[in-house]
């Protein structure tokens, strides 16, 4: 496991960056038995082939680490040359985390207060519609709308975790083959 870093949309690099805190790793495509019956699983759930997804990213984060919102969404040509853009993205998480840690869309228009949940949630989880994460839960969603237009919809990010662990699994899936 590395420091996470995002992609720098000039240069198309990885980079660190104050925004994502955490640690992570890259799992490559098809590399396993495990990982092929999981990249097949998520093929049949999203009806978007295999071929089409990046690896798995297995990522930790620690008390007071976070990702502030962003976009999966490219918005240059270099990360598009390769399978097109990002249109979707799955998010498994592989631990509960005790709290804190909410996976976050402040763009929502949803009142969240009226989740179940919503007295169980951090500040920060409480600025949009928010997902607690659940050990063996998958969290779905779309970075473009039908019309192929990015959705703005699809800001979201990764509260401070206040206590315990948060491990979670990513898989961006593109509009074409990826490689």
């Amino acid at each position: 496991m590395k420091m996470s870093t995002v992609v720098d949309s000039t240069t198309g690099k990885s980079t660190g960056s104050k925004v994502r805190t955490s640690s992570g790793m890259f799992l490559q495509r098809g590399s396993d038995e495990v990982i092929t019956a999981i990249e097949k699983r998520l093929a049949d759930y999203t009806f978007i082939p295999k071929e089409h997804g990046e690896g798995l990213q297995v990522l930790h984060y620690e008390v007071g680490q976070k990702y502030e919102p962003h976009f999966d969404y490219f918005v240059d040509e270099f990360n598009t040359k390769n399978g097109g853009q990002r249109m979707a993205t799955v998010l498994m998480y592989l631990s509960d985390v005790e709290e804190g840690g909410e996976t976050i869309f402040p763009n929502a228009k949803v009142n969240s207060s009226s989740l179940p949940y919503y007295n169980e949630l951090s500040e920060c989880g409480k600025r949009g519609l928010a997902v607690k994460p659940k050990m063996g839960d998958a969290l779905l969603f779309w970075s473009m709308k039908p019309d192929a237009t990015l959705d703005p919809l699809s800001l979201h990010g990764g509260c401070p975790v206040i206590k315990g662990n948060k491990w979670s699994s990513t898989k961006w899936l593109h509009v074409s083959d990826y490689h």
